[in-house]
């Protein structure tokens, strides 16, 4: 399992960007969180390594139909956190 750090700027809040890559996690067999922070939207999630990538590509190109992507950063994370599901918090 590979664990990503992905943090969305642009209009990704207040237009239903957490509920639509929820939905992106559950098709792609993500685990993690996803969650508002100040002007952008961070996602810790974790899955197998194909998977990851048409997650974040699929989050990256906007997760939810109202978005916009700008800009966006990505890293690996080294962590001994195990998600058992991916949710809003």
């Amino acid at each position: 399992m590979q664990h990503k750090h992905l943090q969305v700027f642009g209009t990704v809040q207040g237009v239903g960007f957490r509920y639509y890559t929820e939905k992106l996690a559950q098709k792609y067999n993500i685990v993690g969180t996803v969650q508002n922070v100040e002007d952008y939207v961070e996602i810790y999630a974790q899955g197998k390594e194909a998977d990851l990538e048409q997650f974040i590509n699929a989050v990256i190109d906007g997760a939810s139909p109202a978005s916009s992507v700008d800009n966006y950063t990505l890293e690996d994370v080294n962590n001994d956190k195990q998600y058992s599901e991916f949710q809003s918090i």
